[in-house]
């Protein structure tokens, strides 16, 4: 299980270059209170699955993380037709960014049109030796975005822009003042958390004890 921490979780606000109960036992109760606890989805948020799934997942990643780049290659694809695209979860990607490169990339992310949201988190995350470990990722970043249907004028205007920004940092704040994310990626799976890049197998077991 591997992680990515950084010691400072708050970086400086700078423009970068988402009925009636019946009796229960206590495993019931203790998951309900753990989903009242944890993230919870945000008005308009985008997501992936189904919103009334028993088992609701939050991620929180940072673009630049190759911890996370690998679940999202090796572990993810498999979860997704799994558990995603059946019904059985919801799936949340939440920014969590740890330098400017990952500030950029979910800014970006943020100003897309949300249809593109997730695709151009998958992108960012498969290409991410491209841009991240780029002397000037603005290029590779440019590239990404048009995909997604950025022209350079709005993905110049993205940049500079302080409430995307603001937007980015408040997620990420919350993350750690309020449910003690200082690592990625983290998950919380109907409100437990749990840290690190898994396996298949190892996020399939976290899930099937909530069904």
């Amino acid at each position: 299980m591997s992680i990515t921490r950084r010691n400072s979780l708050k970086l400086a606000g700078t423009a970068a270059l988402g009925a009636a109960m019946l009796p229960a036992s206590t495993a019931i109760l203790k998951s309900a209170a753990l989903a009242e606890d944890g993230p919870q989805l945000m008005e308009g948020e985008q997501f992936l699955g189904n919103k009334d799934a028993s088992v609701k997942i939050f991620e929180y990643a940072s673009l630049t993380c190759g911890h996370c780049a690998a679940f999202h290659d090796k572990t993810w694809p498999a979860i997704k037709e799994k558990y995603v695209d059946t019904g059985k979860v919801m799936f949340v990607i939440r920014n969590f960014p740890f330098d400017p490169r990952a500030f950029a990339g979910a800014m970006l992310a943020k100003c897309a049109d949300p249809q593109f949201y997730y695709p151009m988190m998958d992108v960012l995350f498969t290409q991410q030796r491209t841009w991240a470990g780029a002397q000037d990722p603005r290029p590779p970043l440019l590239q990404i975005a048009k995909l997604a249907g950025f022209t350079q004028e709005s993905f110049e205007a993205c940049l500079k822009n302080q409430e995307v920004l603001d937007s980015v940092n408040a997620i990420k704040n919350e993350a750690a003042d309020k449910f003690g994310v200082d690592a990625t990626p983290t998950f919380f799976i109907n409100g437990e958390k749990h840290a690190g890049d898994m396996s298949v197998e190892e996020f399939s077991a976290l899930i099937d004890k909530n069904l």
